[in-house]
């Protein structure tokens, strides 16, 4: 049995007991005097239980007949009707069918109440000496005022009274208050049962909207964090192969710095953050292999803060933004240029700072895949806690700037 048919049954006969506890303690506490003077305590009990499971049994078939109409799809104005029938019918079948059972069954409490009343009718008869007179046919003593006065308080007192054959009739008005308790009790049932189903379906739809946003943004991730430039790998292999013949002990290093570049490009997708220690091993291999292809065209500053080397950085973002200033920098300058990274501490937040020679051209946010990359990945992991920038630094020097809040 799964959790929601556990939960269904727990709630069920915990709704319906409450209501048995209720009227137990009317009848046995509040009104406890008189019911015992009355009597029929053990056709009470019996009638009051086959009323609870029959409760217990006609709100289950009500539920699997709404769970067959796929109700929460319908209007407002479709669900209020179907509210109206169902708790009608519902009702009514609850009502007559606990008291079928009661009264085949041996121990209805109403038959015994009935019959303790008729009891009383009779005794009063006798009282008012009406035992010996045939007052129930028509127009007889119809002027005497004592036998008018005797057939009132009779049936005023015990809902019985004769009819014109001398025949004992109970006028049963309970039916009524009977059949109005039973009608509220499901109504309050279905509306319990329509608020629930209502709550949940927008909890488990937020719960939806939530986890294919959180899907969506890992997918963006996982994209962002697993680009590398082809190109990059095409032109690093191409001077690998150059170095073969002519430096192999730099060709090795080539292939085991790319290696590790490959590697750590794998491993993005796994981490969310990595030391920026770490970040800079790849950093630093990637320009080794770079500087392969710009030869002394490529300069390199590094200016790290000790301090920030066990900060926490989104893995591959450095080299991204260090793969855009030699790309976008470094390769359009006949006599090349320098990349200078720079890490600090600043106003209780981590700069990473990436400068190289060039010229920012006018739309720098639709340039290349690292700039925008980059401004994706922070929104997503930082929700607005960090700060991405590129701007001119002077005529000849193009910063790249991202702002991130220190991880203590």
């Amino acid at each position: 049995m799964g959790k929601m048919n556990v939960r269904y049954w727990l709630c069920q006969v915990t709704g319906w007991g409450v209501w048995g506890l209720i009227l137990l303690y009317f009848n046995f506490v509040v009104f406890g005097d008189r019911f015992k003077e009355q009597g029929g305590q053990k056709e009470y009990l019996i009638s009051l239980a086959i009323l609870l499971v029959s409760g217990i049994l006609t709100t289950h078939l009500l539920r699997l007949i709404i769970k067959k109409t796929n109700w929460l799809k319908f209007s407002f104005n479709r669900i209020f009707y179907m509210f109206i029938i169902s708790v009608g019918a519902t009702g009514t079948l609850l009502y007559y069918g606990s008291d079928y059972i009661e009264a085949h069954s041996g121990y209805s409490y109403d038959k015994y109440y009935n019959n303790q009343k008729l009891e009383k009718a009779v005794k009063m008869e006798k009282q008012f000496g009406m035992d010996s007179l045939a007052y129930y046919k028509i127009n007889t003593f119809s002027k005497d005022t004592s036998v008018q006065k005797g057939i009132s308080e009779i049936k005023k007192a015990t809902g019985w009274a004769k009819n014109k054959k001398g025949e004992w009739v109970y006028e049963n008005k309970s039916d009524l208050v009977g059949i109005y308790y039973t009608l509220m009790l499901i109504a309050i049932w279905m509306l319990i049962y329509i608020v629930y189903h209502y709550v949940e379906k927008n909890r488990n739809d937020q719960l939806d909207r939530l986890k294919l946003e959180t899907t969506v943004k890992e997918l963006e991730l996982k994209t962002i964090k697993s680009h590398i430039n082809p190109h990059f790998i095409f032109n690093s292999l191409n001077s690998i192969r150059a170095l073969v013949d002519e430096n192999p002990k730099r060709a090795r290093r080539a292939i085991t710095e790319l290696s590790n570049i490959l590697r750590s490009s794998m491993q993005a997708e796994k981490s969310e953050t990595v030391t920026l220690e770490r970040e800079l091993d790849i950093v630093k291999d990637y320009l080794a292999l770079e500087q392969m292809r710009f030869e002394e065209r490529l300069k390199i500053e590094f200016d790290i803060d000790e301090d920030t080397l066990q900060q926490q950085v989104p893995p591959m973002m450095l080299q991204t933004l260090v793969e855009n200033a030699i790309k976008h920098g470094i390769s359009k300058q006949v006599l090349g240029g320098v990349v200078r990274i720079v890490a600090v501490f600043k106003d209780n937040v981590m700069q990473l700072q990436v400068q190289n020679t060039g010229q920012l051209l006018a739309n720098p946010n639709g340039e290349g895949f690292g700039i925008k990359s980059t401004q994706d990945r922070l929104n997503l992991m930082y929700q607005g806690k960090a700060v991405f920038e590129i701007k001119n630094l002077s005529a000849a020097m193009v910063e790249s700037k991202v702002t991130l809040p220190v991880l203590v």
